[in-house]
């Protein structure tokens, strides 16, 4: 049985995520891997002891666990299941934008391997009630008596994701939602000393698997040459929304230049983001800097297109994205539900000269505006309900 010399054993292996910084000798990257590795034994540890059994909707990053270049409109949860068993999901909808479920065979649970989905539906497809109470049961079969709303549960699956999508983060209230196992009577059971050990060697190797995934993604954008140009993922088996555009990519900002992002938008489009994360693929705090812009949050041209500014300091413009501190880093977008999905661009200009690259009727932020808009935020996304 491993005692707790055994476990500290096991997590020294961690720091082999370090080969994999792009300067490994840099204190300051290695203090902030050590930072990831710290976060991933805290978010792993509301997946170590999971029954499916006894489901639980759990928090699988926030505003505090925001490694995997967390999307700020998204609240995430996930729960544990037996494929073989029949579940119960019921609550209430809430004013999200969507709330998508994704059915998985794996995921990045500690005792999780990675899968591909099984299956999605999304809540607006079920029947509610007068105050967006719903009840959907999920199963091989669907049970001969029931007659509510039933959706397939393959017989591989796993883990079960929810996620409410939002533009204006405090303009809604939460959804609420319950899962419970129906075939099997509710046992709640001691772990065993050999379960409990088991478990805890996963968490311990889990602080390497998870922050290694986000570290290694980062080294290969560069090996690429994905430097201030962006590449198409659809992230299947890996945490990502069947059928949702995602475009990725590093930024770097040399002295004296800041970055132009541009884009069309898609003809039709249910939601959209653009984000920024750290050189370990974390989001940039997105309570406390504007580092993440959304549909109802950017202000679009009047050509129809959207442009933002990837600045150090504040360019004085609506849509900055803030990269807190970094100079390089990683850059995402989403087009969700979208008829089709343009290609984002990054363009590199003299910071003297970017209102020159910009149309002559991009607005002025004054320091006092922007205060303003940053108090807002923080107030909006501190409303939501992340744990």
């Amino acid at each position: 049985m491993p005692q707790w010399s055994d476990y500290l054993d096991r997590l020294k292996k961690a720091d082999s995520i370090l080969a994999h910084l792009s300067d490994p000798a840099d204190e300051q990257l290695r203090q902030e891997a050590y930072r990831l590795l710290f976060l991933s034994l805290g978010q792993g540890f509301l997946s170590t002891f999971v029954d499916p059994d006894c489901p639980d909707f759990v928090p699988a990053v926030n505003t505090v666990f925001n490694a995997s270049s967390t999307n700020p409109d998204y609240i995430y949860y996930q729960a544990s299941v037996d494929g073989h068993g029949v579940y119960r999901i019921a609550g209430r909808r809430g004013a999200a934008l969507f709330v998508h479920v994704d059915l998985a065979a794996g995921g990045l649970g500690v005792m999780d391997e990675l899968g591909p989905s099984t299956g999605s539906f999304d809540l607006d497809g079920l029947s509610m009630g007068p105050g967006g109470e719903f009840e959907v049961v999920l199963s091989t079969e669907r049970p001969a008596d029931y007659r509510g709303d039933w959706r397939r549960l393959d017989p591989s699956t796993t883990v079960i994701v929810v996620r409410q999508g939002a533009y204006q983060w405090d303009a809604l209230p939460d959804g609420r939602f319950a899962i419970e196992r129906l075939d099997r009577p509710v046992t709640a059971r001691r772990f065993t000393a050999a379960e409990i050990a088991t478990r805890l060697q996963r968490l311990c190797a889990h602080a390497e698997r998870y922050s290694g995934m986000w570290v290694k993604h980062v080294a290969r954008q560069r090996q690429a040459g994905l430097v201030n140009r962006f590449e198409g993922d659809d992230w299947a088996g890996r945490g990502g929304v069947a059928g949702q555009y995602y475009y990725q990519g590093l930024f770097r900002l040399e002295p004296s230049t800041v970055l132009i992002l541009e884009t069309a938008l898609p003809r039709e489009c249910l939601y959209w983001n653009v984000q920024l994360s750290d050189p370990l693929w974390n989001t940039i705090d997105w309570v406390n800097r504007q580092g993440s812009l959304n549909g109802g949050q950017a202000r679009l041209d009047e050509d129809g297109r959207f442009r933002a500014v990837i600045s150090p300091t504040d360019p004085g413009v609506p849509n900055w994205l803030d990269p807190g501190g970094y100079r390089d880093g990683a850059v995402m977008m989403r087009w969700t539900r979208a008829s089709d999905g343009p290609v984002p661009t990054l363009r590199a200009v003299s910071e003297q000269e970017l209102r020159q690259h910009l149309p002559a009727s991009t607005p002025v932020i004054t320091p006092e505006m922007r205060d303003i808009a940053l108090r807002a935020r923080r107030r909006s996304a501190q409303l939501r309900r992340r744990w």
